[in-house]
């Protein structure tokens, strides 16, 4: 059995180059098709550990070295090869050495000649050890399968956002999480960031691309909270947090984090509102009513025509309501009393419980008529409905003072202050009325 290079060289027309490549520690094959004499370099026999004579040179004996699950495989890149169907043979596979382990191997190869029918009748080839480059490729594979699975068990969205030179952008990475962050997959966020865009909320798209323009334009920290609109979830609240880099052909990345902030949100705007609303009636308390004031009296000092007015209630007698039938009903009356007030009110008013048995109302757009107007519906309609609890009936009265915000008011406590004088003036005058303040337009208070 002669199988060694020289062999090799012999039946080739390019013997040379044959030889010079099995030298190299690539092992070098070649085949007679018709005979199924297959014979290998010395390196070849080396790569499997076996010496210069342990080697059949039978293609059958070839096959039995090729592990079992790899081997269908490789006879069918062959017969395509052999057939035309490809230009070349290349397969990657295992084979056996001589210690009985494998190696993984790219074997290649092409028919030299063929009968004037196409049949084959020759074929060269190497094949080069890769076990190095598999095993590599193999560990990158489960670090990156690894990486996938922590940031798909994160609850949140781990991703890369790119925007090109030209403003194009995407998400050329995103976790599982994109599908609950944002409600999309990330398959269609690789092509274009607009899946994600278009669920944004109106009210903070155009705040969220220009906080990603000045982090881009400065490579600097992007941080926001916004929110989203979701089909069959409704509004919900995210935030996110990426450092952006630049690339060599202009582009911009963002490496970052976008977590679910919805229950925290929630509980802040709680949190907010049970520190603004007066616990009791449910009504904006003292603070957030100040607050609200503050607002209409620059809104006037902007605006030299526009109106405001500022109403005083004072429940009258209500001491003796809590003395004769508790306060547990004096509560009940301050509850009472909030509903007439609501009932009375726009939307664009605002009211407000600024201690005891007193409120506050601003009436937006209102002037003074307006404003007497609004306390007078308020006192009847007190008037029509007591309030009742069985058998019980308590008749509630309520002494009003009036005033309008001005621009030259330094502050609001310039028009409670009036508002507060002509409520005394109501108490003076036997309660149960409406008074104005001195400097307002003269309207015939009621009694």
């Amino acid at each position: 059995m002669v199988n060694d290079e020289a062999s090799i060289a012999s039946d080739s027309s390019d013997a040379a180059l044959i030889l010079a490549v099995s030298h190299s520690g690539i092992g070098v094959w070649d085949r007679d098709i018709p005979s199924g004499r297959i014979v290998y370099s010395r390196a070849w026999k080396a790569m499997l550990g076996y010496d210069e004579h342990e080697v059949s040179d039978r293609i059958e004996e070839s096959y039995t070295r090729v592990h079992p699950a790899d081997l269908l495989g490789v006879q069918a890149t062959i017969r395509a090869h052999f057939d035309q169907v490809s230009d070349n043979y290349a397969v990657e596979h295992r084979l056996r050495c001589k210690d009985g382990s494998y190696i993984w191997v790219l074997s290649r190869g092409r028919v030299v000649s063929r009968d004037a029918h196409g049949k084959p009748l020759r074929m060269s080839g190497v094949t080069t050890d890769i076990t190095d480059t598999v095993a590599l490729s193999d560990k990158l594979r489960r670090s990156a399968e690894l990486l996938t699975n922590l940031t798909d068990e994160v609850p949140g969205l781990v991703y890369q956002y790119r925007e090109d030179a030209d403003g194009v952008a995407s998400f050329p990475y995103a976790s599982a999480g994109i599908e609950a962050i944002f409600g999309t997959t990330a398959t269609l966020a690789a092509l274009n960031a607009s899946v994600v865009e278009c669920v944004i909320h109106p009210e903070d798209l155009h705040a969220y691309r220009d906080s990603l323009a000045a982090s881009g334009a400065a490579l600097e920290r992007w941080h926001m909270q916004f929110r989203v609109l979701l089909p069959d979830v409704g509004e919900r609240w995210r935030e996110g947090e990426a450092r952006p880099r630049r690339l060599g052909d202009g582009s911009t990345v963002w490496h970052g984090f976008i977590s679910d902030i919805t229950v925290h949100k929630q509980l802040e705007l709680k949190l907010h509102d049970a520190a603004a609303t007066d616990f009791l009636t449910g009504l904006p308390n003292r603070r957030q009513i100040m607050a609200r004031m503050e607002q209409e009296l620059a809104r006037v000092q902007r605006d030299g025509s526009a109106l405001a007015a500022v109403l005083m209630f004072d429940l009258d007698l209500f001491k003796e309501i809590n003395d004769r039938h508790g306060h547990a009903r004096g509560d009940d009356v301050l509850r009472h009393f909030s509903q007439v007030l609501l009932h009375e009110l726009r939307k664009v008013d605002s009211v407000g419980r600024i201690g005891g048995e007193e409120f506050a109302i601003i009436l937006s757009g209102a002037d003074m008529a307006d404003a007497f107007g609004f306390a007078e519906r308020v006192r009847a309609r007190l008037a029509d409905f007591p309030l009742r609890d069985g058998a019980l009936c308590i008749d509630v009265t309520v002494s009003i003072g009036i005033s309008v915000m001005a621009r030259e008011d330094a502050a609001i406590t310039a028009s409670l202050s009036r508002a507060d004088a002509a409520l005394y003036q109501a108490k003076q005058a036997g309660r149960n009325c409406a008074r104005i303040a001195a400097h307002g337009m003269h309207i015939k208070a009621s009694g």
